[in-house]
């Protein structure tokens, strides 16, 4: 990590940004990817999944067998442990339902709103070096939930053209309709205009490296809609001179092991701590299997030092982060400080680790910034809200004359005589 000591505000800016490819270049790439699956549907799939994944399939879709056998290929204690996380993240996600409020707006008039589940979404679930069964909980408990008709998994292949068993055992578990062996922008595609094996869906979902954020943004121009442009994963964390160096260091390291292109932040007012975490980072890095992975990572990643409090939030609100770490004896008070965040875990114990499994929250969360101005996944992701209004006699008696005033004003008079004839219909 480089370090920065009180770098100016003038380069917060250029700071704050994230290393990424080119648009032009992704968006050339994608619009490739995209015409041939248009033009050759599951054809193309197949050719995609041999050339960037390296397997030759026979077919696309996971049969029911191989879903239900998947629990006897994963360890007990793994089966357990998703258990564990299942009900807590089912626990959460079930609370964020709405209770149906009727509201009588004027004597007659009552108006309400309801939720309905999207009738078909698709799941994006990263694979290659680090199955992410994790995600299919995340994402399909949320979408059963919310009442969900049919939910599309895509997840790549491994070179001997398998699924992880941890994901088909997840798939299973959460109710997943289909699980297709098809990764990268070819499954967005896919999902995007349906071909003759895969459905296209309403809304997609899910993580991925930055080719698989550049497809997921470009199919809204297809009329799918998206979660979020979520990208490579990051971290900020703001510690103070009292915080645990081993702890910081490894929540640090947590997220660099996601990809070459991930990014973590350090944030502090100690020289001290920040000189004692990169020695702890150095230590950790070699005991890990993924440490190529997250030494590339780290090459990206800054530990800086600032003189005051208010200048890390102030930074780290710029900055955005996909996950926010208070590693501070004041965490609680300096939550109120949060504006830009997907996920924020509080004190030394609050492992960022602990979101991306099993403590309930969601970890499908924005990247790049965007927690600026999205939220991450929850039940309200996976449903439509649908406004109703029921209105008497005495109800268009009251608002009418208003109604009539504000369309006439407008020079829609369709709009006012669509009033007008019922209330002289009632004065009969």
């Amino acid at each position: 990590m480089k370090t920065l000591i009180n770098p100016d505000l003038k380069e917060w800016a250029s700071l704050v940004r994230r290393p990424a490819k080119s648009v032009a270049q992704l968006d050339q790439i994608v619009d490739e990817v995209f015409d041939n699956i248009r033009k050759k549907g599951d054809k193309a799939l197949y050719e995609y999944t041999e050339k960037f994944d390296k397997a030759n399939l026979k077919s696309l879709k996971i049969e029911e067998g191989e879903l239900k056998n998947s629990s006897k290929k994963i360890s007990k204690k793994l089966k357990d442990s998703i258990d564990v996380a299942f009900e807590n993240i089912s626990k959460f996600h079930k609370e964020q339902k709405e209770k149906i409020q009727k509201i009588e707006t004027t004597s007659g008039v009552v108006c309400w709103r309801e939720s309905r589940g999207i009738e078909k979404v698709g799941i994006y679930i990263p694979g290659g070096t680090a199955p992410l069964f994790s995600t299919v909980l995340m994402l399909a408990i949320p979408a059963k939930l919310a009442g969900c008709r049919e939910i599309i998994l895509c997840t790549p292949p491994d070179k001997n053209g398998k699924i992880n068993p941890a994901i088909l055992y997840c798939a299973k578990l959460t109710g997943v309709t289909s699980v297709f062996s098809v990764g990268g922008i070819q499954a967005i595609g896919a999902m995007t205009f349906g071909t003759k094996t895969i459905p296209a869906v309403s809304k997609i979902f899910g993580p991925g490296n930055q080719y698989v954020t550049a497809a997921k943004q470009r199919a809204q121009n297809f009329g799918a809609a998206i979660d979020m442009p979520a990208g490579p994963s990051e971290v900020l964390i703001i510690a103070d001179k009292n915080a645990d160096a081993e702890f910081v260091a490894a929540d640090l390291l947590s997220q660099a092991e996601h990809g070459a292109d991930s990014q973590v932040i350090l944030l502090s007012t100690s020289a001290k701590i920040i000189a004692s975490i990169q020695t702890e980072l150095k230590k950790q890095l070699t005991k890990l299997p993924r440490k190529d992975v997250a030494a590339e990572a780290l090459k990206n990643s800054l530990a800086i030092q600032f003189k005051t409090e208010k200048e890390c939030m102030q930074f780290s609100n710029l900055y955005a982060p996909e996950h926010l770490i208070l590693a501070c004896d004041n965490a609680d008070e300096l939550t109120k400080k949060v504006v830009n965040a997907g996920s924020v875990f509080i004190g030394k114990y609050a492992c960022e680790s602990a979101g991306d499994y099993a403590s309930g929250t969601n970890h499908t969360l924005p990247t790049n910034g965007f927690a600026r101005n999205y939220s991450g996944v929850s039940l309200d992701s996976f449903v439509r809200k649908i406004t109703f209004q029921k209105i008497s006699k005495k109800g268009i008696q009251n608002i009418g004359p208003a109604i009539e005033e504000m369309a006439e004003a407008e020079q829609l008079f369709a709009h006012k005589n669509a009033v007008t004839v019922r209330l002289k219909k009632l004065k009969k």
